[in-house]
């Protein structure tokens, strides 16, 4: 795997044509999604700016061009009428070349639509002469020509109280009060996660710290919150975070995770009061950095998407320089204590015509959606298996222990084994139904009409094309038509 030197990844770009060898070597790497958001080329991680405006859905993603390595992150963007089929835009922000607030990098953020204008919210990295990391909360202003207009000075500084760990902004418009609220993922000087709450009656201008949010029970869990978000669903309000460097039962060596928490908030006094425990939203491997759209009118329910990938590991595709994807947008409602994520229903518009599969080996497209209805007793699935039926991603429901499993140490390209190699979910009423939603390098696998969500990554050989099932099923597929192209657009 190639060593970058931090000249390399931190190298600014000045021309387009500097990544047209790189996009075209990219281009055709056999694991290249038919039909999820990925990067033109090198490296993309967290979703942002995620919002409905003027007609469509704008979203934007970190992009750091050069390949699958974290360093020079900009702010690309894409658009879609239905959640299903995307259009690349180019780059959106880039970093200032100079000395500017975020000369190191424009980190992720949020975004809110006022009249004919998008604003973006985001944190500017900057990096002093002596590497020194200076966070800044910064805004540009988005017009209906696409070309968007840094303000020449910052909202705010980080918090002297805290570490430089001070990142994406989260804006939002409580209902019923006058200001406008923009909470910000952070770490305390004695190293534990926690997030500050902004406030100002303007979105441009007069932002002031209202205090930091008190979340009673979680005051020592992980060391940094990334991407906090605080939706309101159904009646419930919710605390979206990403808990970093914390070990989980049943999440492996996964130290990185994305989370929530049903609750009540109290803006009047920054409490978030929870009512239950921390939940992943998915249980499988490879899912960070969830994003919920802003701007929907429908309080009911919330749109999600997140990174499909990990801080701090790594992937089969680096060495082809691109590496990360993002998971279909998921519909959230609140079921119980818990939330419910279903694939939206505009995803059927990709459906082929439909395969009745036989017992035993069958055939497995490239890209497609398998369904099963589950009778009470043992299930298993494995994707992604040799001509014999041997090896692959095995999924498997255990009647016993009414749990289901993933398991992926089948593959034969096996990755990031420190973080573990099966995923576990209990399921009290047992299982009746599976959705799985298989593309070129990922899998996406809803379970009960989304009760439980595995998200993985994985990289089959030419020879891992088939799958089965066992257990009593009737069992559906479709191939998926493609929803993403991949045009040249910087």
């Amino acid at each position: 795997m190639k060593e970058w030197t931090r000249e390399e990844r931190y190298r600014y770009l000045k021309d387009p044509q500097e990544l047209y060898e790189l996009y075209q070597r990219v281009s055709k790497s056999v694991y290249r999604q038919t039909f999820h958001v990925q990067s033109v080329t090198g490296l993309m991680n967290d979703p942002h700016g995620f919002v409905w405006h003027d007609n469509q859905w704008h979203l934007f993603y970190q992009w750091c061009p050069w390949g699958a390595v974290h360093g020079l992150k900009h702010w690309y963007h894409i658009v879609s009428r239905d959640l299903v089929s995307w259009k690349n835009l180019g780059v959106c922000l880039l970093p200032d070349q100079n000395d500017g607030y975020d000369n190191k990098g424009v980190y992720s953020g949020s975004a809110m639509p006022i009249g004919d204008k998008m604003y973006l919210y985001y944190t500017g990295n900057h990096r002093d002469a002596d590497w020194k990391r200076h966070a800044y909360t910064c805004l540009a202003r988005l017009g209906n020509d696409g070309w968007p207009e840094k303000y020449p000075l910052p909202l705010f500084g980080s918090h002297p109280n805290y570490t430089e760990h001070q990142r994406d902004p989260k804006i939002m418009k409580v209902e019923g009060r006058d200001e406008y609220y923009m909470i910000i993922g952070a770490q305390t000087k004695d190293l534990r996660g926690c997030i500050l709450v902004y406030s100002s009656p303007d979105l441009q201008h007069g932002w002031s710290i209202a205090g930091e949010l008190n979340v009673p029970g979680f005051s020592d869990f992980g060391d940094m919150w990334e991407c906090p978000s605080i939706e309101h669903i159904g009646g419930h309000d919710v605390l979206l975070l990403c808990p970093q460097h914390i070990t989980l039962p049943g999440r492996g060596g996964t130290q990185n995770h994305n989370g929530y928490i049903l609750g009540t908030m109290d803006w009047d006094t920054l409490t978030f009061t929870p009512d239950g425990q921390f939940h992943v939203l998915d249980f499988g491997f490879d899912s960070y950095a969830a994003a919920c759209a802003n701007n929907i009118e429908d309080t009911d329910k919330a749109i999600l998407i997140a990174w499909m990938g990990l801080p701090d590991v790594s992937y089969p595709t680096d060495d082809e320089d691109w590496a990360g994807c993002l998971t279909l947008p998921r519909e959230l409602t609140v079921r119980g204590r818990r939330l419910i994520q279903q694939p939206l229903p505009e995803l059927k518009k990709l459906r082929g015509e439909k395969i009745i599969t036989n017992k035993g080996v069958n055939p497995l497209p490239k890209a497609c959606e398998i369904e099963l209805d589950c009778r009470p007793g043992d299930v298993a699935v494995k994707l992604f298996t040799s001509e014999n039926g041997e090896g692959g991603m095995l999924v498997s429901f255990d009647e016993a222990k009414k749990e289901i499993s993933v398991d992926r140490s089948g593959m034969t390209n096996r990755f990031n084994l420190s973080e573990g190699e099966v995923r576990t979910r209990p399921l009290e009423n047992g299982l009746s139904h599976l959705r799985i939603f298989v593309d070129s390098s990922s899998v996406e696998i809803f379970v009960n009409d989304g009760d439980a969500v595995f998200t993985s990554r994985c990289f089959p050989t030419k020879e891992e094309h088939l799958f089965t099932t066992e257990g009593e099923t009737f069992v559906r597929l479709w191939p998926l038509k493609a929803a993403v192209k991949d045009s040249f657009l910087i």
